[in-house]
């Protein structure tokens, strides 16, 4: 899987890009984004998405069936469940 854009960045873009990181921040218009000053709704990590990795793993099948008795994403239910168990074990480490 590739990530990341492997197509090059064209030279105006590049000229522009160049032109307005040597701008000072007292010339940059901000006029059409407000700055934020009401914190009580944010949301550390929302689009934070860890790197998975593809793995095959056995687990008794009475286990399975539990978690895909809830429906759809079992997976992901596996996934936070072993995350908590990390989380509430990592400082006996």
């Amino acid at each position: 899987m590739k990530k990341g854009n492997s197509d090059p960045i064209p030279a105006d873009l590049l000229a522009e890009l160049k032109a307005l990181e040597s701008l000072p921040d007292s010339d940059i218009d901000l006029s059409d984004s407000p700055e934020v000053t009401l914190w009580s709704e944010a949301a550390r990590g929302k689009y934070y998405r860890p790197v998975k990795q593809l793995l095959s793993v056995r687990l008794d099948a009475d286990l399975i069936d539990w978690f895909k008795a809830s429906g759809s994403g079992y997976q992901t239910r596996i996934n936070a469940a072993l995350r908590e168990f990390v989380l509430r074990h990592q400082t006996r480490l």
